[in-house]
């Protein structure tokens, strides 16, 4: 993320680009652990809570690595929430169920974020105030909706300890599932290994931009229907 927009050469959009992050890892990391630990907790299992993470104190969930990647290249993570699925009715529906808060909260706080920017697009339209505060509201709300979007597709990658290996558990038998975690270290620094070489990216992008035009598309139905 920042070191893509420091190849604009535009300090005002690496500046805006830093807090928009720092949003992200301070406000929206906590939310995502937070809806994890919440839904663990509904469906049985009070693990969560009993080892601090129900609560959205950002000091409770950052991880210094995963917040870096944010800052970096626009996507991350913090620490995993502790849960225990044999608290679980079903175990494997209660963590696959766990797995989705996360991205799901993602989700949900880029599309507000989407919200925002055209409430902003809106009254700057209707007042003639385009100067420069609103427009770095406009680019701050844009930024942190795309980055809560690549951190929906990254935490949904089938790889662990990401959100989207816990998914993956509803459709593979579990032999070949605990053979899968055996390499969890291998698979994950091979990932990360590829994110920084840049042959992720485009798949990554991508899968974000669908997301991305879906909420944007619904998000700016009222800026069309007012400013048209």
């Amino acid at each position: 993320m920042i070191a893509d927009l420091i190849r604009t050469g535009d300090m005002s959009q690496v500046i805006i680009g830093l807090l928009a992050s720092i949003f992200v890892v301070f406000c929206t990391l906590p939310i995502h652990e937070y809806a994890h630990a919440f839904v663990a907790t509904k469906l049985g299992d009070d693990t969560p809570r009993l080892k601090g993470r129900l609560t959205l104190n950002p000091m409770a969930h950052i991880d210094i690595i995963g917040a870096l990647m944010i800052l970096i290249v626009g996507f991350g993570y913090a620490k995993p929430v502790p849960v225990n699925a044999r608290r679980f009715k079903n175990p494997k529906k209660g963590m696959a169920l766990t797995a989705l808060a996360g991205p799901v909260s993602n989700i949900l706080m880029a599309f507000i974020c989407c919200i925002l920017k055209y409430i902003f697009a809106i009254f700057a339209a209707k007042t003639g105030n385009s100067g420069a505060f609103i427009q770095a509201l406009i680019l701050f709300a844009n930024l942190a909706s795309q980055i809560n979007v690549g951190l929906a597709v990254f935490n949904l990658l089938p790889i662990p300890p990401l959100d989207g290996s816990k998914i993956l558990a509803l459709v593979i038998p579990p032999k070949y599932y605990f053979k899968y975690l055996q390499y969890e270290r291998y698979i994950i620094l091979g990932v990360f290994l590829l994110i920084f070489i840049g042959i992720l990216d485009k798949p990554l992008s991508f899968l974000s931009g669908i997301i991305l035009n879906g909420l944007n598309f619904i998000a700016s139905i009222p800026y069309n229907l007012i400013v048209g």
